[in-house]
């Protein structure tokens, strides 16, 4: 299958680009800086803020993978993080639909539910979170992926594709994993991430189930590693930080998030976790 896969060069999109090479795809990845030396995809450099740049690169495409945005609200102007990743979202999601692609495949965030960028901590109804739970942004990098997820709808509900959102958090491999979790533990701050991560191979892997699956409309699916990222059992960490919080199961070290759609929708099954990465 042709697929265009946008922020093919950064760490999710290089993963999900090398993982459909793997699976015999036909790729263009599209970013604004060019891959790794060696990667397997067509690759163009240029700028899909620009309406007519996404339609001259989506135009072939029978399925579209967006991920390209600006990851974060730190480091940057909130403005300037609103307004380029609605401008990609837009322009992606615009040239998808006139190209005639049949399936768009969207990178979101668990960032839809507040975290972790947040000023005030989100209300939250229950844990573990599933896909059913309200959405609550509060900073611009999660109001644009909660507005991207609409855009995507609104395409939909004009017969333009079948699509698949995939709600991620903090994606981690091995070889960057202590150096990122390490400080966030020690912070303290790691309850802002509801203590989750998802390995990118695992990420990468429900991008291709996400290309295959029988979704009729758009399927809002949340996807995770099965583990915190903590030594700690997660429901003492949940009850110590949310205390007045109905609480299910969450046995063991077993994550925040309730995948039970992502394994109806998708067959999604995560597979690596940071316990069995290489200490050194």
């Amino acid at each position: 299958m042709r697929i265009v896969i946008t922020g093919s060069s950064g760490l999710l999109g290089r993963h999900v680009a090398a993982a459909a090479v793997a699976a015999g795809h036909e790729v263009l990845g599209v970013d604004s800086v060019p891959p790794p030396a060696g990667s397997g995809w067509r690759h163009v450099t240029a700028d899909l803020t620009d309406l007519g740049i996404a339609l001259q690169l989506v135009r072939d495409a029978e399925a579209v993978f967006h991920i390209a945005a600006i990851p974060r609200p730190t480091g940057r102007a909130a403005a300037e993080v609103f307004q380029t990743n609605m401008a990609l979202a837009y322009n992606v999601v615009e040239a998808s639909a006139l190209s005639g692609a049949t399936r768009f495949v969207y990178a979101s965030s668990f960032s839809i539910f507040g975290y972790p960028f947040f000023t005030h901590w989100p209300k939250q109804l229950y844990l573990p979170i599933d896909d059913n739970h309200p959405a609550g942004p509060q900073d611009a990098y999660g109001l644009s992926k909660w507005l991207g997820e609409e855009m995507v709808q609104a395409a939909v509900a004009r017969g333009a594709f079948t699509a698949v959102s995939l709600r991620m958090p903090w994606v981690q491999t091995p070889e960057g994993f202590a150096g990122q979790i390490g400080p966030r533990r020690a912070s303290g701050d790691a309850g802002r991430d509801l203590w989750s991560y998802i390995d990118a191979r695992d990420a990468a892997e429900a991008f291709l189930l996400a290309l295959q699956a029988p979704v009729e409309g758009h399927a809002r699916v949340m996807i995770s590693a099965a583990d915190s990222y903590m030594d700690e059992p997660t429901a003492e960490l949940a009850e110590r930080a949310f205390p007045n919080v109905t609480r299910n199961p969450m046995p063991g070290f077993a994550s925040t998030f309730d995948l039970d759609n992502a394994r109806r929708t998708l067959g999604y099954e995560p597979r690596h976790s940071w316990r069995d990465y290489p200490t050194s």
